[in-house]
């Protein structure tokens, strides 16, 4: 796990994000990137797989309007997708990817994906977390 860790690391870093937090016994990382609307972007390595999630907002009311739309949205990104927590309110962007061939250009998809997401449909994403 530590060398996969270390992986995942150096990727990060060669990318240019900024490392907020790391705990090399959890596997896990906390990256931002203000430049690509990236905050608290969370990093797990939890073999065989990385986890990569980004909080994007909390619904409330009923919402089957915005989970029909996100649904929708959901096949044009590129890598990961809109997913929904445990408790059904809080809406995520999550990708998964397998540790053991990662390479730099898989990880930067998913974090171009993402970025390219918020940019072109942050106006959305801001309106839904309004309601």
């Amino acid at each position: 796990m530590e060398s996969n860790f270390l992986k995942v690391k150096d990727y990060i870093l060669e990318l240019q994000y900024d490392i907020v937090h790391e705990s090399a016994e959890d596997g896990v990382f906390v990256i931002n990137k203000a430049t690509e609307g990236i905050s608290n972007l969370v990093i797990c390595c939890a073999e065989p797989i990385l986890i990569i999630e980004q909080f994007l907002f909390e619904l409330s009311g009923d919402a089957s309007a915005i989970h029909k739309e996100l649904l929708q949205k959901s096949r044009d990104i590129i890598h990961g997708a809109f997913v929904l927590d445990e408790t059904g309110t809080k809406v995520i962007y999550r990708d998964t990817l397998q540790l053991e061939n990662l390479d730099l250009n898989e990880l930067e998809g998913t974090f171009n994906s993402l970025a390219v997401l918020l940019s072109e449909y942050g106006d959305k994403i801001i309106e839904f977390s309004n309601n």
